[in-house]
């Protein structure tokens, strides 16, 4: 990475709209992932070649999107909601793919470190800018199946479900018993309902 964690910091605020200890910890996160697997520039020249995915929904995610430069739109960044603060980097390019973990052990450091400051808040922020890589993470070496229905680009597969009438993109569908596509909502259920 060309920028330094503190010019990384100030971006991640800009995005996520505050600074806290969740958005140093993805910004580190980041930049170890990208380095693990060989992603020198992710928002330049390697920007293709990278494939994140986020296993939380919380400001972690914000700091990994800022530095690296994958999204949601682009179909560079993959949301699993496992709550946990995790990552798995993958390089396309080589498919080596790192899953790094915050560990919780990392609280309690920077409880220890600077038990004189009185807010957690700080105690953390502090803490995570400084403490080693084996302080702050655990670090493995995965393998991800990328599928062809999950990489960037245009879609590559549309269906309209047969109830709804709605589009579905890059196979997403369910095939019923009688061999109608139907989308996972009308499937199995959905996260809304209807008001009426």
């Amino acid at each position: 990475m060309k920028e330094s964690l503190t010019e990384l910091l100030a971006e991640c605020e800009v995005l996520h709209g505050h600074m806290c200890a969740g958005q140093v910890l993805g910004a580190r996160m980041a930049i170890l992932g990208c380095e693990l697997i060989g992603i020198v520039d992710p928002r330049g020249v390697d920007r293709r070649k990278l494939i994140v995915w986020v296993e939380i929904d919380r400001c972690m995610t914000d700091a990994v999107s800022a530095v690296t430069g994958v999204r949601l739109g682009k179909r560079s960044l993959k949301y699993v909601d496992y709550g946990k603060v995790a990552a798995t980097f993958l390089n396309t390019e080589t498919s080596k793919a790192v899953r790094i973990v915050a560990l919780e052990s990392s609280r309690a450091l920077a409880d220890e470190r600077y038990s004189s400051l009185t807010g957690k808040r700080e105690r953390q922020f502090k803490t995570y800018k400084e403490a080693s890589n084996e302080d702050l993470f655990k670090i493995e070496s995965v393998k991800v199946e990328l599928k062809e229905f999950d990489l960037p680009g245009s879609p590559r597969s549309r269906v309209v479900c047969s109830s709804c009438k709605e589009g579905i993109n890059d196979g997403r569908e369910v095939q019923s018993s009688d061999g109608a596509y139907l989308c996972r909502p009308c499937a199995q259920g959905a996260y809304y309902s209807d008001e009426n």
